[in-house]
């Protein structure tokens, strides 16, 4: 059975979900997600032999969401990782994350390899530190219609999408599904209709997504979406603050897993950086894993091929049952 409690890292209180014993498995979702996100890897993993944990990240679901949006920078990020692997009693760990989790799993595994076993991210691929402030960047190549830089402006988009929560939720879960319409396009907003507007709102749900899954999804943001919404408006000061890592690469044991009608894997430059990720990090345990069909929700539409892949990944790791 999963289990709840709450923990105290870094000055904020984090909610946390645990199943099993052995070694720790942290799992880290993104946006807009909950610990729940991985609730189809919490039984095999644990049967595998992990104690599987996945917090609800600051500014997340039952968390707690600190009000300055400087303390949600990529290094409190994983500094809230690399506590709770202490609070936990446990020296060291896989991480795994998705999406926004991704890079706070690179990350870790960049910034501290002291601690970490290995490390796999979904969708978003390892942190290579582009040559200049990334909302900047985008600004320029899609003239301030990219996600990143609409999210960037306060209160907007918190205001958008907290109006009505669950079709909120709805949209963004199917938009970017395998299961969408069209081509993977890249996601820009028109700054005076709103991001929603331009999303399809399904008639009927995902076969991967349940009603009640998205009831438990909104409930999680019942605080809103700012604390969420904050972690992008650090894109430029998290460049800021990296450059002591620039042209570092994750040396622990590591894993690369996306789905081909992701769009973040479309992003620019991102397709280019997959084909020569198994030249450019030296922990990687195999090809970059690409499951066809598969949209941005990775480990929620294809469970079964993303917990084959972690298990397999994680025995194949040190200190692995």
């Amino acid at each position: 059975m999963i289990e709840h409690r709450v923990v105290h890292v870094n000055g904020i209180r984090l909610h946390i979900a645990e199943q099993g014993e052995g070694p720790l498995v942290v799992l880290l979702h993104g946006f807009p997600e909950s610990w729940r996100s991985w609730r189809h890897q919490f039984a095999p993993l644990a049967e595998a032999g992990f104690r599987v944990v996945a917090p609800d990240q600051r500014g997340y679901g039952r968390s707690d969401h600190p009000a300055d949006v400087e303390a949600y920078t990529i290094l409190h990020l994983v500094g809230d990782v690399v506590g709770l692997i202490r609070a936990l009693g446990e020296e060291r760990a896989y991480v795994v994350g998705h999406d926004w989790g991704a890079p706070v799993a690179w990350h870790t595994g960049l910034m501290r390899p002291d601690l970490v076993l290995g490390v796999a991210g979904l969708s978003v691929p390892p942190p290579f530190r582009g040559k200049e402030p990334p909302l900047a960047a985008m600004d320029r190549a899609f003239g301030g219609r990219f996600y990143w830089n609409y999210f960037d402006r306060p209160g907007v988009a918190d205001a958008e999408f907290a109006r009505d929560t669950r079709t909120a939720l709805r949209k963004f879960l199917y938009s970017a599904s395998g299961e969408a319409p069209g081509d993977v396009k890249q996601p820009l907003v028109d700054p005076e209709r709103g991001w929603l507007a331009a999303m399809p709102d399904p008639e009927t749900l995902p076969g991967w997504l349940t009603e009640s899954d998205l009831d438990a999804l909104t409930e999680s943001f019942s605080e809103g979406f700012t604390g969420a919404l904050n972690w992008y408006r650090n894109l430029d000061r998290n460049w800021e603050l990296t450059a002591p890592w620039a042209d570092a690469v994750v040396t622990a044991p590591s894993l690369y897993v996306y789905g081909d009608r992701d769009p973040v894997p479309a992003f620019p430059g991102t397709p280019e950086l997959i084909r020569s990720l198994s030249d450019r990090m030296p922990g990687l345990r195999r090809a970059p894993v690409e499951l066809t069909g598969c949209g941005h929700w990775t480990q929620q539409e294809r469970p079964a091929e993303v917990n084959a892949a972690l298990v397999d990944f994680l025995r194949s790791c040190p200190q692995s049952p």
